[in-house]
């Protein structure tokens, strides 16, 4: 073994270097505890060991990467904190800085207070993974206010997508447009990329919407009638990217006779939201400044949710490229809303660490008329202040306007600098 991996696997791993470029500066730091959040199966476990190689790389020895798997055989027993502590123990008569990753650590009761020991003892530098909101809910916070970064991961992004095939040596198309339908027929979990039918794909697929459910939902949230719950997930899968409200939702659902009370599904969208299958996008008005209330989008985390849900539907490029754009935009730790300007709306705004903004329409094309241009530029000419401003398109004859920027969706997501 190249370290002390206790319940992993080690194998040659494509490098997410979105995420790695984001936590590097904090390897060595023993105050701050590293936490890895993201949907199940989107990478983290990787993510990890690809760490641990890297500190391995800078010269620290391999004794001292304690590397635990509470969710691989052997090591699910796990779920009290002396049990956990215990075995941390068992490798702490190494000399030097210790570095410790815990992957899956929301599989252990009262976890906090393992951790938050090991971190003020400082020869520890730790690093722990969760799939659910769970783990940044309660104890933590309160154990841990300042003490810990989150690092949220997402199932690959199209550039990540393309780099994965490189890597792992399969064929890429030179038409871009082709690999990008491929994309989002296939979805973006990494493991799918070694299943050679797409019916395989997606079965796997279906495995972890059922793994979510049973870890992550299940043991969380109340949920009564199994059937009433997958109904509305899948209502709101296969409606992700339309405006939309409670209140509509509700509507919806009971005109088909399902019967379900306005807490109940709010509990329902919560347990979603929590377990990362569904993503909250808020609306903002641009001339008041303020969040609208009400009415909101959801975008899914993977678009290869809405194909298990509903596998003979067509690709519907309005909200398929919109959640393309939202989870890029988020992986690359954006704040994201969705503008309104008067009556008009901009799909997305978004924000970075240093505050700037930039305004973003996504369509599939805007030359089959000029009433298409006219719809995707209009609201950006509306708003008045001088953040960058882009059309989003799959189109390669490019134009400009009043300083809006037309770039082409694959070739900027290529290169994963899109904005």
């Amino acid at each position: 073994m190249l370290y002390n991996i206790i319940g992993g696997d080690k194998m040659k791993l494509f490098k997410r270097e979105n995420y790695l470029s984001k936590i590097r500066g904090f390897y060595h730091t023993n105050d701050i505890i590293k936490v890895i959040t993201g949907i199940r199966r989107c990478g983290k476990s990787s993510l990890m060991q690809m760490i641990a190689d890297e500190i391995i790389e800078s010269g620290v020895n391999k004794e001292n990467i304690i590397y635990i798997n509470l969710d691989k055989k052997g090591f699910k027993s796990i779920k009290k904190a002396d049990e956990l502590e215990n075995l941390i123990d068992s490798f702490s008569n190494v000399k030097g800085n210790k570095y410790l990753f815990i992957d899956e650590i929301q599989n252990v009761e009262n976890f906090e207070e393992v951790i938050n020991a090991y971190r003020e003892e400082d020869e520890y530098s730790i690093f722990i993974t969760g799939s659910n909101s769970y783990l940044l809910s309660g104890e933590l916070i309160t154990k841990l206010t300042g003490r810990y970064i989150e690092f949220e991961m997402f199932p690959l992004t199209f550039e990540e997508y393309l780099g994965m095939k490189e890597f792992y040596k399969y064929d890429i198309n030179s038409n871009l447009l082709i690999e990008l339908n491929n994309y989002i027929i296939e979805g973006g979990f990494p493991r799918t990329m070694f299943f050679d039918d797409l019916n395989d794909k997606r079965t796997y697929v279906k495995g972890i919407v059922e793994e979510i459910f049973k870890k992550d939902i299940k043991s969380r949230c109340v949920i009564r009638k199994k059937d009433t719950f997958d109904l509305v997930m899948n209502y709101i899968i296969n409606n992700f990217g339309c405006t939309t409200s409670i209140n509509n939702i509700l509507e919806n659902l009971n005109k088909s006779g399902l019967g379900i009370s306005k807490t109940t599904l709010l509990r329902y969208i919560k347990c979603l939201i929590d377990a990362k299958i569904l993503y909250e996008c808020d609306r903002f008005d641009m001339k008041s400044k303020r969040s609208l209330l009400g009415e909101k989008k959801y975008y899914i985390a993977d678009l290869s949710f809405s194909y298990i849900s509903n596998p003979n539907s067509r690709i519907n490029y309005g909200p398929v490229l919109e959640n393309i754009i939202y989870t890029y935009a988020r992986s690359k730790s954006y704040t994201v809303t969705v503008g309104r300007i008067g009556k008009l709306e901009c799909d997305f705004i978004l924000k970075d660490k240093e505050l700037n903004y930039s305004y973003v329409q996504v369509a599939y094309t805007i030359l089959e008329s000029k009433k298409t241009e006219d719809r995707e530029y209009n609201s950006l000419e509306m708003i008045r202040d001088n953040y960058p401003k882009y059309v989003v398109t799959t189109d390669y004859l490019l134009q400009k306007r009043n300083g809006i920027k037309h770039i082409n969706l694959m070739e900027y997501l290529k290169t994963g600098s899109l904005f």
